[in-house]
């Protein structure tokens, strides 16, 4: 794997707190317009420029891309952002409620990420796709890291350990009760150190941020395409990486990932119950309430005001994403039963990610809906789908923390790309 120092623009010290922001698709439109209304300094106001147009306005025409380039070249300009100019790494720590990661801040190759060195696990939406594409394409920026995950290696982790001993470079506690620390490393002994032990990673796998690897993919080939032999070889422009975080697996936290259904398909409560029966789970009603399982194959089952339990007792495919429990739920229950057989389009069901209390799902039923409280899908499950090259079913894993953004922007425009602009 390769994955190189970078240069970039970065918040001032004391001005990161206010400046960084929670990434841009954590938000709905009027989310994110409130919520640039009470921070209009920070970065979200630049990671969704919509929010600076009236909400007819369509929020993906050019001029929406270039007020992000425009209030990006502000905080330039008033010292909000200042340049690295020397390539470094960083590294990333998040901590609060009882957890820490720490992750290494680089830039990894396009390359590595189009072989297939650096492993996805979900499609990509075209149109999503592209809003990042001219995000990035306008702004000349990459700004919201990719989060990316590789098996525990304790030689990197020692590196990684003996450079956070060092003053950090920022070190705060964000508007969502986080505490984030950034350190960086540019003596050359160490950057040759973590560059040195980055390339014997055999593979690292996304496991947030799929828009973004694949935005970063696609300007770089529009950049290639366009400015031709005039750019060096493939490898030594800035656009032939993307930005992104790698951290341990032992690290990654996940948080459940459940599903809320309008309606019962028609069903009764004791219908349904036997359906379910007769497809091969065993169902037992709750008598402490809301079920958060913690047993693969368990489920919670939150029907006609009560609560029940459900265990898959039959058979399971024998392949990675065969096995995970939402795949189950998915091709036993939503399928068949219920008749969503495209959940990623299907206006009946509403995921609901990050939300360790299940009987927080209650509220969100109302009158004849229902509800499925799933347990966190496990970062092992995940690297193990994606080295079946498989494709997981949609909303079936909610990291946490989230990255925030605004920390590090790359530029992507090399000196042939800048000379023919």
């Amino acid at each position: 794997m390769r994955a190189e120092p970078f240069v970039c623009y970065r918040p001032q010290p004391e001005k990161a707190k206010d400046f960084a922001s929670l990434p841009y698709d954590v938000f709905t439109r009027e989310e994110a317009r409130e919520a640039v209304a009470e921070r209009p300094h920070s970065f979200l106001a630049i990671d969704r420029p919509e929010t600076a147009f009236d909400p007819s306005h369509d929020m993906h025409a050019p001029d929406v891309y270039q007020k992000a380039a425009s209030l990006l070249a502000d905080r330039v300009a008033d010292g909000t952002l200042v340049r690295d100019g020397d390539p470094c790494y960083y590294l990333y720590r998040l901590s609060g409620n009882g957890h820490e990661q720490t992750g290494i801040v680089a830039a990894f190759s396009v390359d590595d990420y189009e072989s297939g060195t650096i492993r996805r696990h979900e499609f990509t939406r075209p149109v999503d796709e592209k809003d990042r594409a001219d995000h990035i394409a306008t702004t000349g920026c990459q700004t919201g890291p990719v989060l990316l995950a590789y098996r525990d290696d304790p030689t990197l982790s020692t590196i990684v350990a003996a450079a956070t001993t060092a003053t950090p470079l920022y070190g705060f506690t964000d508007a969502e009760g986080l505490r984030e620390t950034v350190w960086r490393v540019n003596r050359p002994a160490a950057v040759d150190a973590l560059r040195t032990m980055l390339a014997l990673v055999p593979r690292a796998y996304i496991a947030d941020g799929h828009h973004r690897a694949a935005a970063a993919a696609r300007v770089r080939k529009s950049l290639r395409e366009e400015h031709g032999d005039a750019m060096g070889a493939p490898g030594t422009e800035p656009c032939d990486y993307l930005l992104a975080v790698l951290f341990p697996e032992s690290q990654l936290m996940t948080l459940p990932y459940d599903r809320v259904v309008a309606d019962t398909a028609g069903l009764s409560a004791e219908d349904l119950l036997a359906r379910l029966v007769n497809q091969g789970f065993a169902v037992d009603e709750s008598a402490e309430g809301p079920v958060r399982p913690t047993e693969a194959l368990h489920y919670g089952l939150f029907l006609d005001g009560a609560w029940r339990e459900l265990a898959w007792q039959g058979d399971v495919p024998q392949t990675a994403v065969g096995k995970l429990d939402v795949s189950v739920l998915q091709n036993q229950v939503l399928g068949p039963i219920l008749g969503i057989t495209d959940p990623g389009r299907d206006a009946r069901i509403c995921f609901v990610g990050g939300q360790p209390d299940a009987g927080a799902l209650e509220p969100l039923v109302g009158k004849g809906g229902l509800a499925f409280a799933l347990r966190a899908t496990p970062v092992a499950d995940m690297m193990a789908v994606a080295d079946e090259e498989g494709i997981m079913p949609p909303k079936s894993t909610w990291f946490e923390p989230k990255l925030r953004s605004g920390l590090f922007i790359r530029p992507i425009l090399g000196s042939a790309v800048k000379r023919q602009a």
